[in-house]
C-alpha cells in the first residue's frame, strides 16, 4: 500500500492503515519529500517552526516506510507511482497530495511576493520583517488565510488588506463579518475592496485603481487548488481541482483520496472543505479503507463532523462560528481561546504506538464552545 503525502490526511492516513493492518502482513509506505507533518494552519503564527511535527516520531512506531521523495506520476493502469525516477508499485493506493497556493499569472513583479503557503514560505516573511519596528504590508486576499495574516502583521505595523471583492471575507458570509470588521477596526487594518495588486515594486505595490502603496511585504493569499497529480486520477474534477470519490473515499477501484484532493461529500448540499478539520478524519477513513480492501474487513463510510470555523484575528481575539450559514458562537477573547486550543489539538500524538493508533481510530471529540453549556463534535 503507498500513500502519497506527508500532510494532515498523509499522516492520518498512514495511522488509519497501521490499524487496519493490526498484525497481517501489509507494508505501507508513504511518499513525501519533506522530513516533517508542516502544520499549516499554524503558519500565520510569528514562529512558523513551531508549526511541524517530525514524520519519523509517528510513522517509525506504527511500522509505516517514509521514502522522501517527490511523485510526478501516477499509473493508474500499471498500478504504479514514479517517484523522483524510481517506479513504486501498489495494490492500493490513497492520494492524499494536498494543495497549493494558486500563484499570480503575469503580475510584474510577482518574484517579490511573499505567503504563508509552505514553511519556507512562512519562514521568508517572518524573516523579511523580522527586527524591523514599523514595516508596512499588504496583504492581497480577504478571506480566512489573508484574513489571519493581516490581524497578525497588525501586530508589528501597518497592514493594508485588498480584495476584488466589495466585502470583506465574502466566501465566509455575511454570519461572522460584523465581528471581522470590529476587529480590523480595532487593529487599525485598512480596506481597499473591489481592487488588487497590479504591480510590485521594491518598497510598493501597485493597485487596479492606479494607486502605489508603501509596502515592505506584499502576501499573496488568494486561492487554493488541488494537486495537479488529481488529473493522472479522474477526467472528472471539481473546480478546486479535486477528484470525486464515494462514501468510503474510493476513487477508482484501487485507489482512494483524501483532504485537500478528494472531493467528499458532506452533506446533499456540500462537499467537504480543503481544511485540516476535514482532512485529519477523511485520511484516517481513506487510509483505514484501503488497507482493510486487501486484508478482506469491513469499509467504512466516511461521515463528517458538524462543521465549524474558527478563525483568528490577532490582538482582538477571534471569531468561532458554527455550520454553513456559520452562526457565531464565540468572539473576542472567548473564540481566541478555543483557537489556541484546535491549534494544540492539530498535532498528533508521537513516539508511542498505542496513542497514534488510538488517535486513528477516533474521528470525532466533543468540543466545548460557548455558551459552555452547549458541546460541538468536531473532526479531528
Amino acid at each position: 500500500m503507498v500513500i502519497i503525502g506527508g500532510g494532515f490526511a498523509g499522516v492520518w492516513s498512514a495511522a488509519g492503515a497501521a490499524l487496519a493492518r493490526g498484525d497481517a502482513d501489509l507494508r505501507i509506505t508513504l511518499v513525501a519529500p519533506g522530513e516533517h507533518l508542516v502544520l499549516r494552519p499554524r503558519l500565520y503564527e510569528p514562529e512558523p517552526d513551531l508549526a511541524k511535527v517530525e514524520l519519523r516520531r509517528i510513522l517509525d512506531p506504527i511500522g509505516v516506510r517514509h521514502l522522501r521523495a517527490s511523485v510526478s506520476t501516477v499509473d493508474t493502469g500499471r498500478r504504479v507511482v514514479v517517484a523522483d525516477g524510481e517506479e513504486i508499485g501498489y495494490d492500493r493506493l490513497v492520494l492524499a497530495a494536498g494543495s497549493k497556493l494558486v500563484r499570480p499569472q503575469g503580475l510584474p513583479g510577482a518574484e517579490r511576493l511573499f505567503d504563508i503557503d509552505t514553511l519556507e514560505g512562512a519562514r521568508r516573511l517572518t524573516g523579511h520583517l523580522r527586527g524591523r519596528e514599523d514595516y508596512s504590508a499588504v496583504v492581497v486576499g480577504a478571506g480566512f488565510t489573508g484574513l489571519e495574516a493581516a490581524t497578525a502583521l497588525a501586530a508589528g505595523g501597518r497592514v493594508l488588506l485588498v480584495d476584488r471583492s466589495e466585502v470583506v471575507a465574502d466566501q465566509l458570509g455575511p454570519g461572522p463579518r460584523e465581528e471581522i470588521e470590529a476587529a480590523l477596526d480595532q487593529l487599525g487594518v485598512e480596506r481597499r475592496l473591489g481592487t488588487t495588486v497590479t504591480q510590485v515594486g521594491d518598497g510598493y505595490a501597485v493597485l487596479s485603481d492606479g494607486a502605489e502603496v508603501e509596502a515592505d511585504a506584499v502576501v499573496w493569499s488568494v486561492g487554493m487548488r488541488a494537486s495537479e497529480l488529481t488529473r493522472q486520477i479522474s477526467g472528472r474534477l471539481d473546480h478546486l481541482g479535486r477528484v470525486p470519490v464515494d462514501r468510503r473515499l474510493r476513487a477508482l477501484p484501487e485507489v482512494f483520496a483524501a483532504g485537500d484532493t478528494a472531493a467528499a461529500a458532506f452533506d446533499a448540499e456540500h462537499t467537504v472543505m480543503q481544511a485540516c478539520q476535514h482532512a485529519t478524519p477523511m485520511g484516517k477513513i481513506a487510509g483505514y479503507n484501503a488497507a482493510a480492501d486487501l486484508l478482506g474487513l469491513p469499509l467504512r463510510d466516511f461521515t463528517a463532523g458538524p462543521y465549524v470555523t474558527c478563525l483568528d484575528l490577532g490582538a482582538a481575539g477571534g471569531v468561532f462560528t458554527r455550520g454553513w450559514d456559520r452562526k457565531v458562537m464565540a468572539s473576542g477573547a472567548a473564540a481566541k481561546e478555543v483557537k489556541l486550543m484546535i491549534n494544540q489539538w492539530i498535532h498528533p500524538p508521537v513516539d508511542d504506538a498505542a496513542q497514534i493508533l488510538a488517535a486513528a481510530g477516533r474521528v470525532l471529540i466533543e468540543l466545548p464552545f460557548f455558551p459552555r453549556d452547549e458541546e460541538q463534535a468536531v473532526a479531528v
